[in-house]
C-alpha cells in the first residue's frame, strides 16, 4: 500500500497504530483508481488504524471520507473536519480508523494555475492557499456533488466514451473550486471588469467555432476574445440574449447535425450516439430533446432520411 500510494500521490511515511487493528490474515487493505488525469480519483482504504505523513505536497488533494473515522492536520494544525483539502507547499497528516474508505481527489497544481492566469488575465505569482476545510453545504456542498457525479461517470466508463465530456467536467470542478472554496485569490477573480465591446465578441464567437471539437471553457473563450469572464458573459448577454456556454453547446448542434446529414448522405458513418458523444453530448435523452427543438425532428430521423 505504501509504495502504490507513493506512486500515485507522493512519497509518506506509513506507521500502524495498533496492531489489533490487523487480523490474521494481515492487513485488508485497497486501493482503487477511479481516474487520472487533470483531476485524478482514488478510493483507499488501509484495513488498519494508520498514521500517515506525506513530504511537502506537488499538487492539491481533496480529501472526501466515505466510511470509519480519523483526524487531519495541516502545517501542525488539526482541523475540525476530515473532509479538507491541501495544496502545493504545506504538509499534510492523517491518522485513520481500521474501517476507512476515502475518496482522494487530486487537481494538478498547473491545472489550477492555468484557470488563474486565464480568469486573472496574468499567471498569479504562486497557488492560491484554499481553506482547509470543505464545507458539506451551500456551494462547496455542490461542488462535493459534482465529485460524486465524476466518480460516477469514471466507473460507468462515460468519460472514456467521451474525451471531450471529460475535459469539460475537468474544467468545471477546476472553475468550480475556484468559485465555491474560499482561497487567498478569490477577491481578486471576483472583479467583473467593464463591459464588452463587440470586437471581443466576435473574436469569442470565432474562437468556438475553430475549437468547438475542444474541452473550451468559458475562461478559454474570455482569454482568446482578450476579455474578462464577467465581461464575456455580459457581451453575450448584451448582444446575442445567450450564454458563452450556450452559444458553444448550439454551435456544437450544428456541428452533429452536419455530421448527421453527412452520414445519410452516405459520406460518413456511425450512428446517433457517436455523433452526440463526439460533440460532448453525453445526456442522449436531452440531446434528442434539444435537436429535435432546433431542427423540428429527432436525431434517428435525420440519419435516416434518403440522400
Amino acid at each position: 500500500m505504501q509504495a502504490a500510494v507513493s506512486r500515485h500521490f507522493t512519497t509518506h511515511r506509513l506507521r500502524i497504530l495498533n496492531d489489533r487493528s490487523v487480523n490474521s490474515l494481515g492487513l485488508q487493505a485497497s486501493f482503487r483508481c477511479l481516474r487520472q488525469g487533470t483531476v485524478s480519483m482514488y478510493e483507499i482504504g488501509y484495513g488498519a488504524s494508520v498514521a500517515i505523513e506525506p513530504g511537502e505536497l506537488p499538487d492539491f488533494y481533496v480529501q472526501v471520507p466515505l466510511a470509519g473515522s480519523g483526524s487531519v492536520a495541516i502545517d501542525g494544525r488539526q482541523l475540525r473536519s476530515t473532509l479538507s483539502m491541501a495544496g502545493p507547499g504545506q504538509r499534510l497528516s492523517m491518522a485513520w480508523s481500521a474501517d476507512t474508505l476515502a475518496r482522494v481527489v487530486i487537481i494538478r497544481r498547473e491545472a489550477i494555475e492555468q484557470a488563474l492566469a486565464a480568469r486573472l488575465g496574468e499567471v498569479p505569482s504562486g497557488p492560491p492557499r484554499f481553506e482547509s476545510v470543505l464545507a458539506g453545504d451551500g456551494a462547496t456542498g455542490a461542488w462535493l456533488r459534482g465529485l460524486a457525479g465524476f466518480a460516477d461517470w469514471a466507473g460507468a466508463g462515460l468519460l472514456d466514451r467521451s474525451p471531450l465530456g471529460q475535459g469539460h467536467y475537468e474544467q468545471l470542478l477546476v472553475h468550480g473550486l475556484l468559485d465555491a472554496q474560499p482561497h487567498s485569490l478569490a477577491d481578486a477573480l471576483s472583479d467583473r471588469g467593464a463591459g464588452i465591446l463587440p470586437s471581443a465578441l466576435r473574436r469569442a464567437t470565432a474562437y468556438c467555432a475553430e475549437h468547438a471539437h475542444e474541452p473550451i471553457s468559458v475562461a478559454d473563450m474570455a482569454r482568446a476574445a482578450r476579455v474578462s469572464p464577467q465581461s464575456l458573459r455580459a457581451g453575450f448577454r448584451t448582444h446575442l440574449q445567450t450564454t458563452p456556454l450556450a452559444h458553444l453547446r448550439r454551435v456544437r448542434l450544428d456541428l452533429a447535425h452536419r455530421d448527421l446529414q453527412a452520414i445519410a448522405d452516405g459520406r460518413g458513418t456511425g450512428t446517433v450516439t457517436d455523433v452526440a458523444l463526439r460533440w460532448g453530448f453525453t445526456h442522449l435523452g436531452r440531446f434528442a430533446q434539444t435537436y429535435r427543438h432546433c431542427y423540428g425532428v429527432a436525431p434517428s430521423q435525420t440519419l435516416r432520411r434518403s440522400a
